[in-house]
């Protein structure tokens, strides 16, 4: 007997390692969303029409900020759901979670460099 053939229970099932995907990538998620709003505003404010807008404090952006708010707190409050919810249970939601949370935070990032 070999030990591959021993220790067939030491690798996990893929429905574990879906779900420790799923929790790795909602953590990324949330670890990377103040660096990401971070590098996106300093891009903006680098810029002339950044440094004139920081110099004049006028509403310089074409974005409106509930619409940044709401993406952020949307990133936060879809990668903490998909953080805390159950591992067995609608994997298929907490999938679909994630991928949301990783959209609202892209999107986010995005309308911060689109609008300056």
């Amino acid at each position: 007997m070999t030990t591959l053939s021993r220790t067939p229970s030491a690798r996990p099932a893929p429905a574990r390692r879906s779900a420790r995907a799923l929790t790795v990538g909602s953590a990324a998620g949330l670890v990377l969303l103040p660096p990401t709003v971070l590098v996106a505003w300093i891009l903006v404010l680098s810029t002339e029409r950044g440094t004139q807008c920081l110099m004049t404090s006028g509403q310089c952006s074409h974005v409106p900020g509930g619409l940044l708010w709401a993406c952020f707190w949307t990133s936060v409050a879809l990668g903490v759901l998909a953080l805390f919810w159950p591992r067995a249970r609608w994997v298929s939601a907490r999938r679909a979670a994630v991928f949301l949370q990783w959209g609202a935070q892209l999107t986010l990032g995005l309308l911060i460099l689109a609008g300056a």
